[in-house]
This record gives C-alpha cells, structure tokens and sequence, in this order.
C-alpha cells in the first residue's frame, strides 16, 4: 500500500483534489481508498471508506466537556491518536493499493499537534508522501506567496515526508497564473514583486524569508492543477509515481 496524504490551508481545495485523486486511480484500474481525518467534516465529494467521525463524535465532545467548536476540535483531533491501531485494523481490512488521505481543514490541528505526525508515523505504509496545496485565491500577492511557501515548509518539518507542492485553483486565477509561476523560478523577479507591494522591515524580513526558502530550491517543483478542469493532472501524477512507485506508470 502506497499513502498520500493532502494537506493545505482551509478551503485550498483538499477534500476536491482527494476524490479527484480517487477518480483517476480508479479510472486507471488501481484500488484506492480513502481516509478522512477530520471529524469536524460534514459534507465531502468522494465516498469514505475508512472515516474517523465513525471513531469520534465532534459534537458529543462539545456537549460533554462544554467546549467551543474550536476546543473541541482540538481534543477530538488528539482522541483520533488514541484510535490509530483500530483505524490502521479497518485499513489493513480494506487493503487498497493507494491510501488517500484527507486531512483536518484546520492545518495547524493536524500538523502542529503531536497527534498529527503521530498518525503520519503510525500508519503502516510501503511508501508516503504529502501533497500541499497553495490556494491559488491566496497567493496571488508576493507577500502572501511567501508567507504560504514558509507555511508549506513548516508543514514538510513537521510530517517529515517527500512533499509535492500544488497549485490549485489554476482555473479561477486568470493571467495571474503565469506571473505566479515565474516567481517560482526567479528569485530576483519574486524580489522585485515584493518591493512593489511593501517597504521597510516588511521588505526585508519577506526577502529574507525568500532566500531561504529559494536555498533548498523550494518552489522549483510547483505543480499547477485544477480540480475542475483537470489541467495539470497528469504532472501531478508524474511526481506521485516519482515518490511512491520509482517512477513508473500506475499499471492494473
């Protein structure tokens, strides 16, 4: 079994890219399954096979501790810790090829927590990676560019896995997207952007923040998709077959 989780800033377009994701395995003759991990979920686009509001009850957790919603997402995402051999048992039964995983639309619950990468660690896989999803709607500014890459390279900290960075929403975001895309592979073209937005310590600490992140070659691999049109998805497969299966094709 092969395990992707999606992760992202709320509303980036998880839970679509995941079905979509489920789709195409599917279409190509592979068993994928999905895994939801975010019991505070009401509606989602994909049918769930293994699903931890089935483990625990958000709304009964308000009730009992007399939490808000937020507190109570807090104690429910670490509850979920505490079923990880139970959760990893109904996996093991429904045994796909590629596990997909849906994460909490609040980021900071599940990858902040030690819960989060608890259950990356715990969950019995041949092979992982993590898909993060930059919202397209977010990062049409250079500041908000930068500050979504420092939060993706957080995120690739704390998992401690091979991330795939993802742009999404390529369908919504018009002539902009060219322009995002040469910030990703020049650094003096981002710099430039910046100091036209702000000045002052901003400018600095962003540019600071920017040749950094530019030291690793963070945004050389940006992948442009559209969960609506389905541009880009062939990219994005490429670089998941890179990661999970040494780079071939997904084959029946």
């Amino acid at each position: 079994m092969k395990t992707i989780f999606v992760s992202g800033t709320a509303g980036s377009g998880k839970s679509l890219l995941t079905s979509k994701l489920l789709e195409h395995y599917t279409n190509s003759g592979v068993f994928a399954a999905v895994l939801n991990l975010d019991p505070g979920v009401e509606n989602m686009p994909y049918t769930c096979d293994i699903d931890v509001r089935d483990y625990i009850d958000y709304v009964s957790i308000m009730q009992q501790y007399d939490l808000g919603p937020n507190g109570a997402l807090v104690m429910a995402n670490d509850l979920i810790a505490s079923k990880i051999d139970e959760i990893q048992n109904e996996v093991h039964n429904v045994n796909p090829d590629y596990l997909i995983v849906d994460t909490p639309g609040q980021i900071e619950l599940f990858a902040y927590r030690s819960s989060g990468p608890f259950i990356v660690e715990n969950l019995t896989s041949e092979e992982k990676t993590s898909i993060f999803l930059f919202d397209g709607a977010l990062i049409t500014s250079p500041v908000n560019f930068v500050s979504i890459a420092l939060l993706a390279t957080s995120i690739r900290l704390r998992l401690n896995l091979p991330a795939i960075n993802v742009l999404t929403k390529t369908d919504i975001i018009g002539d902009k997207l060219k322009e995002i895309l040469h910030w990703t592979t020049s650094l003096s073209t981002l710099e430039n952007a910046i100091a036209k937005e702000v000045d002052g310590d901003t400018y600095s600490l962003t540019s600071n923040i920017l040749r950094g992140l530019n030291l690793g070659g963070f945004a050389q691999g940006l992948i442009p998709i559209s969960n609506t049109t389905g541009d880009g998805f062939i990219n994005l497969e490429g670089a998941l077959s890179r990661i999970l299966n040494l780079g071939e094709e997904v084959e029946d």
